[in-house]
């Protein structure tokens, strides 16, 4: 997913760190650079609506 408004490093950890503490989130990788997120997850648990509100929380933009 595109993740908009990271700046550094530590941004990228922090959307990592929410979306992996995500329930039903196997694994995430967020990659600065490209302004992205992968994120390995059970469809069953969580959907891609709610990983783009728990990135939104932390103030940063996943277009709609």
């Amino acid at each position: 997913m595109p993740v908009g408004g990271m700046t550094c490093q530590n941004c990228a950890r922090g959307v990592e760190r929410k979306l992996s503490a995500t329930p039903g989130v196997h694994k995430a990788t967020v990659k600065l650079e490209e302004h992205s997120a992968t994120v390995e997850y059970d469809e069953e648990r969580v959907n891609p609506e709610e990983l783009a509100a728990a990135v939104r929380q932390l103030g940063y933009q996943v277009p709609a």
